[in-house]
């Protein structure tokens, strides 16, 4: 599940991830994104941290409690200069990774193949 208030953002990800050959869902801010994920909880989730009407620092702390091992990335572009610190604070209550925007889509793919290799590990070692 891509989660992003900009549509430019959001369609290049879910065309980028697609072509990866992974299913995606898409949500264009953290409302969206948890009532998709309560309809059919995604493998991985991406989400802006940056968006109006439930931001993605809030998405995180929900999704979280609905979910304690579904793996999110947290990206942001957050004003540049507090970047970093956005970031910081969504991975401190939940996040799994972070990537700053811009980033390169090798570095996506990288996080989202280990996070996904990782979460079928643990399943495999709960079975």
């Amino acid at each position: 599940m891509v989660i992003d208030d900009d549509d430019l953002v959001r369609d290049t990800l879910v065309r980028m991830l697609e072509r990866a050959g992974h299913k995606t869902v898409a949500a264009k801010n953290g409302r969206q994104g948890l009532a998709q994920f309560h309809r059919e909880p995604p493998d991985l989730i991406v989400t802006d941290v940056i968006m109006p009407d439930l931001d993605g620092i809030e998405t995180i702390m929900a999704l979280r409690q609905a979910s304690p091992a579904i793996p999110i990335i947290a990206v942001s572009g957050g004003g540049k200069a507090h970047a970093m610190q956005f970031l910081d604070a969504a991975q401190k209550l939940g996040a799994d990774l972070i990537l700053p925007k811009p980033f390169k889509q090798a570095d996506l793919m990288a996080a989202i193949s280990g996070l996904l290799a990782r979460d079928e590990r643990r399943k495999d070692a709960s079975q």
